[in-house]
């Protein structure tokens, strides 16, 4: 039975399952990590064109199911508590995430891998659809903010397929999608922490002009810099706020600057 507290929705619709696996598109030499594989609704399928497998598994019945299969790494763990930096170095090869990830804590878990996205190849996951909205949004529409800037100056983000309620056991109440998300080759040099605070700050009061909200903040920084702060958050690329946040980091020579 699903678990709530887990925030469970087992995937059922098989014809979509396969399209999902399509769209990832397992090759041999691949690395593969699937969050969350709950009753083997994708795992299976995987399974049948890629072996062998790494899951990460929260639910210890579900975990001791998978065990008894000798082509699955079972690792039973919260997977917000998983270094995924060790994990690669232990394959001794970068990391293909996909799964079907716990609305309830989507958000989070997005942010973990994040840390880690030196090793990653890619990322295929089901979403809230209005969360893979945000992550994927373009400035100036209501779905850009925070979440948007904060994957998107790492990643080159698209939503692959809409998936329907009715796919999953039991039907969330939500519309669900497929994002795919990959690791850009060549980021910037930007401090992460330093760009985290500068986007919190921006999105602070995003009704607001930024002069209110991220005026105030390069104030306190003593940010000499030009920047049009006559904007709403929600107007402002990526790019821009990368750029902004170097031209902070040149500037303050306490921060700490990324090797």
């Amino acid at each position: 039975m699903p678990r709530k507290r887990f925030g469970q929705h087992f995937l059922t619709d098989t014809a979509l399952i396969e399209a999902i696996v399509d769209l990832i598109d397992p090759q041999p030499g691949d690395t593969l990590v699937e969050i969350g594989p709950g009753l083997g609704a994708m795992t299976l399928p995987l399974l049948q064109r890629h072996k062998p497998l790494t899951v990460i598994e929260l639910d210890r019945d579900l975990a001791a199911r998978l065990r008894k299969r000798d082509d699955v790494e079972v690792i039973e763990s919260d997977v917000l508590k998983v270094d995924f930096q060790a994990l690669s170095e232990a394959k001794g090869a970068k990391l293909r995430v996909v799964g079907n990830l716990p609305y309830n804590i989507s958000t989070p878990i997005l942010f973990h891998l994040l840390e880690a996205v030196d090793v990653v190849v890619d990322q295929h996951f089901m979403l809230q659809k209005e969360v893979v909205d945000r992550m994927a949004a373009a400035p100036g529409g209501k779905d850009y903010g925070r979440l948007s800037v904060m994957l998107q100056w790492r990643y080159d983000i698209e939503s692959v397929l809409d998936v329907p309620p009715e796919a999953f056991d039991p039907p969330p109440r939500v519309d669900s999608a497929i994002v795919r998300m990959l690791p850009l080759k060549t980021p910037p040099a930007v401090d992460p922490a330093l760009l985290g605070a500068l986007v919190a700050s921006a999105f602070s009061q995003r009704r607001k002009l930024l002069r209110h909200s991220l005026g105030r903040w390069l104030a306190e920084r003593g940010y000499s810099g030009h920047f049009d702060l006559q904007r709403r958050a929600e107007e402002v690329p990526v790019a821009e706020f990368v750029a902004l946040a170097l031209a902070v980091q040149a500037q303050t020579p306490e921060t700490t600057k990324p090797a």
